[in-house]
């Protein structure tokens, strides 16, 4: 199994097209960044499965995550375990993102 993970900027320029749609669509970021990585890799399915996790700078999961959300939280039968995990996931996304960082400088 190989996977690679991608912050894509919500308001970044090269995704305001889709993002800053009336009334926009959640996730469009995110689903660009996880399609953009699956044809990168594409050529991994032969000898791996790959898995792009793709979470947006405003919080939008991809579906990947989503669905895998859905498998921890059917499998433990417990909503909260998986809410809790998933907000530790996403603050440390938010701390340890490069493209944070960067813009923390100043």
């Amino acid at each position: 199994m190989a996977w690679d993970v991608i912050d894509p900027d919500t308001y970044a320029k090269s995704d305001l097209s889709q993002t800053s749609k009336d009334p926009g669509e959640p996730g469009a970021a995110a689903y660009k960044g996880s399609a953009n990585k699956t044809a990168k890799y594409g050529g991994l399915s032969r000898s791996h499965i790959f898995l792009p996790v793709a979470v947006e700078t405003a919080g939008t999961w991809g579906l990947l995550v989503q669905a895998v959300y859905r498998h921890i939280t059917t499998v433990t039968e417990n909503s909260r375990k998986t809410s809790f995990l998933f907000k530790h996931l996403s603050i440390s996304l938010q701390m340890c993102s490069p493209s944070r960082a960067n813009k923390n400088k100043n």
